[in-house]
Parts: structure tokens; sequence; C-alpha cells
């Protein structure tokens, strides 16, 4: 019996260690970016990446803000981003209530094949997406950024689906007997039910509309409109040599992700321990 406890712990810590690494490594980079952003100029170079900003100085930022104003490029982000977000959650709930649900001629060859389009690689889609918005003249528009996204992915979709159908579908049968309609089901036992897989659709999608990149370079020509990542790949090719420019500005974008996921991040490892246990 001793024996065999010594070995669940053995093998218990390998994988916490494991782990540890594993997250450690993810994250350095990050961690290394953020730290350097606050070196000085003099010593950015001089000093290995994981070094400590010792002094640290905010003097990098004001560089950027007086050179490259950033404050434009993070508006235009966070209104693209926050409009798809909002639009995903609404148009992906409903779509994954009635392919979960609802009974209906082909829903499952219809869902299929929608899933089957996650298949289909972006850049594949590009060219195409840019001539219809080009015919319909919303290039180098808010519309532009916007329309291909606001109406839900095959990723979010399922993601939701999968989740829905976790819950009891007797709870439903119990509220249809009270006569509750089908958006009244939704609206007062779905979705309070489904908080956490919402989160982490929302954090999803709001971090993948904030790093998007090739669709926003075709899509946009002038300043009103180009979000963040255009920014930065624009600065890049300006500064390209100047790292106390470009590091800070590569915090600047990743300062709100990280807050988005510690908004939310008990919400996303909930709605992960509820979907498993399916």
């Amino acid at each position: 019996m001793a024996t065999k406890r010594i070995g669940q712990r053995v093998r218990g810590t390998t994988v916490y260690l494991l782990l540890s690494i594993g997250a450690l490594l993810s994250v350095a980079p990050y961690l290394m970016t953020l730290n350097a952003a606050f070196k000085p100029q003099s010593t950015l170079l001089s000093t290995q990446a994981w070094t400590p900003a010792a002094p640290a100085t905010w003097s990098n930022f004001t560089e950027l803000w007086r050179q490259y104003d950033m404050s434009g490029f993070i508006v235009h982000t966070t209104i693209v981003a926050g409009v798809i977000t909002i639009g995903q959650l609404v148009f992906t709930t409903m779509s994954a209530y009635a392919f979960a649900r609802l009974d209906f001629p082909g829903r499952e060859p219809l869902f299929w094949g929608f899933i089957a389009m996650m298949m289909v690689p972006q850049i594949v889609t590009l060219i195409p997406l840019f001539l219809i918005m080009s015919h319909l003249q919303l290039i180098d528009t808010y519309r532009a950024l916007i329309l291909p996204y606001v109406f839900g992915t095959p990723y979010g979709i399922f993601l939701v689906r999968q989740y829905f159908q976790t819950i009891p579908a007797d709870l439903e049968a119990a509220a249809r007997i009270d006569g509750a309609g089908t958006w009244t089901i939704l609206r007062r036992i779905m979705l309070p039910l489904s908080k956490p897989i919402l989160a982490t659709l929302a954090t999803i999608t709001f971090v993948n509309t904030w790093n998007g990149l090739l669709w926003p370079l075709m899509a946009t020509s002038s300043e009103r409109d180009e979000v963040v990542t255009v920014g930065i790949a624009a600065l890049q090719g300006q500064f390209a040599s100047e790292l106390h420019i470009l590091l800070p500005a590569a915090a600047v974008a990743l300062l709100p992700l990280v807050a988005i996921f510690l908004l939310f991040q008990r919400h996303i490892v909930r709605s992960i321990a509820l979907t498993g246990l399916k």
C-alpha cells in the first residue's frame, strides 16, 4: 500500500512539474516582451531578455506615443472586436440552440456541412471575400472588417452546441409543460445556465479578432480604420531597428488581452470542466 501511494505521488509530482514547465515556456515570451518594454534604450541590447528592467522606465511608451500615436488603432480595434464579439454571442447562441434542441428536416447534414467549413483555411476565402466587399463598395470601412465574422463561426456554433447538449432536456420539458415557448426557454433557462461557455466564446472571439492581421490588412488602407495589428506591422517597417519603440507597441497590444483573460478565466475553466463531464 505504501509503495502504491509513493508511486502515485511521484506520478502526480511529475505531471505537475511537466505542466509547470510547459506553462512557463508558453508564458515566457510574453513576460520577456513586457519586461523589455520597460528597459531603457541604453540597456535594451546590452542585457539578456530575461534580465529584470532595473530601473524600469516609461520613456519608451512616451517615445512611442510621440512618434506614432497608438490611440486610434486601439480604439478602432476595440470597436471592431467588441461588435464582432457581441454579434457572435447573439447569432451563435441562436444557431447552436437550433442545432442542439430543435428538430427540423436536414438538421444533422446541415450541421456537419457547416462544421466541415472549419477545415477550409482562411487564406482560401480571403480573395473571394475581398471581391465581394469590393463589389459592395465596403472596402476601407468598419463594415468590411465586421460583416464577414459578426454572424458567427462554425467553431463557435460547435462549441456552444456541445455545451447546450450537456444541459438536461428535462428542464426544457418542464418549462414547456408550464407554457414556455422556445424564446422563453432560450432566454430564461439556456442562457443563464450557459454563462461559462458564453464567456469562453466571448474571450476566444475577442482575442482572435484583436489578433487578426491578414483580413484587416487587405480590407483597410487608411489609418482611420486600421486596427492595432496593422498599425504594429506598419510600425515594424518604419522602426525596424528601434526595439525601444517596437516592444512597447507589442506590450500595448498585449495588455488588453491579458486583462480579458483574467476577467473571464473562472468562467473559461468552469466551461471546460462542465463540458468534459458529458
